[in-house]
């Protein structure tokens, strides 16, 4: 790849209004900035109310771009709400590389279960794992945001898991920081990638 085309990675958010997903597009670019990456994360607006379908955004690279529009041709799809496969369907994955995409969903069944239930190739790597349940067992609140982070970083590996764990604590100090880096950790050990 050229100098002037450096490769970056792009990654979709979905989930809900309230969920945090906000906050984990801004969480895995914070932990990029950690590591001397290039980073931009960023919401996609409109009437969105809590428990509407919402999505956001980060691109990360090591070396410097310029691109600032949505994303829409995703490298990895990160969903907080298994609920969102019943309301937007296979719009969740569009535009997803099918040669090497990745998918990592908050979901209780195996990753080749949803990849039947969305018609997905064999070539997209699906990580599965049961988000809301860590976050009620750990946190007590059905909250997967950062939960899905650690299942992101087991299956895609673009930042490095102690770099997601800082810049959660920094974001969410005390107790609250050290019950989201538990759920990380949980969640990094607990995904099943296919």
């Amino acid at each position: 790849m050229s100098e002037s085309q450096p490769e970056v990675i792009d990654i979709r958010f979905y989930g809900r209004g309230g969920q945090g997903v906000v906050t984990a597009s801004r969480l895995v670019g914070e932990a990029g900035l950690s590591q001397g990456k290039f980073v931009h994360a960023f919401p996609a607006f409109g009437p969105e109310r809590i428990g509407a379908p919402v999505q956001a955004f980060t691109r990360i690279s090591d070396r410097r771009f310029y691109e600032k529009c949505e994303v829409v041709y995703p490298d990895i799809v990160c969903v907080l709400d298994p609920s969102l496969y019943g309301i937007v369907g296979k719009a969740v994955v569009s535009g997803i590389d099918k040669q090497k995409g990745v998918l990592v969903s908050n979901y209780k069944g195996s990753p080749e279960d949803l990849r039947k239930e969305l018609d997905l190739g064999p070539n997209i790597k699906i990580g599965t794992v049961d988000a809301t349940s860590i976050a009620l067992d750990v946190m007590g609140r059905d909250v997967t945001n950062t939960v899905i982070l650690g299942a992101l970083i087991k299956a895609a590996a673009i930042v490095d898991l102690e770099s997601i764990i800082k810049a959660t604590k920094e974001r969410f100090p005390g107790e609250i920081g050290e019950k989201n880096a538990e759920a990380i950790r949980r969640a990094y050990n607990e995904v099943v990638i296919a």
